[in-house]
């Protein structure tokens, strides 16, 4: 076992560990806040497939993180209305039913911006992305159907069957589950032949297009699957604060997630977790102490830059392995 490993696997038992024993003495508030780490977590998953692993540095998945919340809200204020959607298909409190909406959606949006975004490369892909989904986020602004920039209120959290996913602890470990799923995939993708290939074409992609494969086409099922993974992580955010707002589609949600992944270790399969954990633990203590919080965040975040270059996970498991 690898000194990665071994660090990996204790920050999931920590992050299992710490809501039990919240349930335990009777404190549900920290119970949320493990729920928020896992659900942050989802989400610098879903980027870091295409961060740190393709190379792409986006700046607009909360276009994706957004869609993925709006699903969640949308489909869940229709059933409650009992109002179809859209050419009669009804809305609907399931948590997988809107997992799986947010999954298409996410996919099918992802899809065009990605196959256009795709043909710039460095500052300009950075900022055809960023152009996206600001275009997104006005559209969410001015669509008074569903709140407009007052947001969308969901008035009872969405189900799961056979769990009470009123109760924080069975909403944690729903979250929890996704994102070791998310975690699995993330390392079977890096260990695959379509990982290989990712990687050669962050590298050396006229190489790559000299064996026969071709870049832009790896890059974009990345790009779609990255997306589709921060959707989920989007609905359950929705559902963690039974609420959805234009916010979640802003460009300071998609610096978010880039910290968390520069916080913990870009390409690393725990670094969104380390992430994570470490920003909402910033956000929890020095939030309780000032109001400018983020300075302080700067500033760790410039160390990490400038110091610590693995992240948080390079300082405690050293250079990064696969596998």
């Amino acid at each position: 076992m690898t000194r990665e490993t071994t660090v990996n696997s204790a920050l999931a038992l920590l992050l299992l560990g710490f809501p039990l024993a919240a349930q335990a003495m009777g404190e549900p508030f920290y119970i949320t806040l493990a729920t928020r780490i896992a659900v942050l977590a989802l989400a610098a998953v879903g980027l870091n497939i295409a961060l740190g692993l393709g190379g792409l540095v986006s700046f607009g998945h909360a276009a994706f993180f957004g869609l993925g919340g709006y699903a969640a809200g949308i489909l869940a204020t229709h059933a409650f209305n009992a109002e179809p959607v859209l050419f009669g298909f009804e809305g609907t409190t399931s948590m997988p039913m809107i997992w799986l909406a947010a999954i298409v959606v996410c996919g099918l949006i992802a899809l065009p911006i990605g196959a256009i975004s795709l043909r710039t490369a460095g500052v300009y892909f950075i900022m055809i992305t960023l152009a996206f989904a600001q275009m997104i986020y006005y559209f969410a602004v001015s669509w008074p159907a569903y709140g407009g920039e007052d947001g969308l209120s969901i008035y009872v959290r969405n189900e799961f069957p056979g769990l009470n996913t009123a109760q924080p602890l069975p909403f944690f470990l729903i979250c929890y589950v996704l994102l070791l799923a998310a975690l699995a995939l993330f390392w079977m993708l890096r260990g695959s032949r379509f990982g290989a290939a990712l990687e050669a074409a962050r590298q050396n992609p006229v190489r790559l297009s000299a064996v026969g494969i071709a870049p832009f086409n790896i890059r974009l099922v990345a790009f779609v699957i990255s997306a589709m993974v921060t959707g989920v992580a989007g609905a359950l955010f929705a559902d963690l604060n039974k609420f959805v707002s234009p916010s979640m589609l802003s460009w300071q949600m998609s610096g978010e997630l880039i910290v968390l992944i520069i916080l913990g270790g870009k390409g690393r399969l725990f670094g969104p977790v380390a992430g994570a954990m470490l920003y909402v633990l910033i956000e929890y203590v020095l939030g309780g102490i000032t109001e400018r919080w983020q300075f302080f965040l700067g500033l760790i975040l410039l160390a990490v830059v400038l110091f610590a270059r693995g992240g948080l996970l390079g300082l405690l498991a050293g250079k990064a392995r696969h596998g």
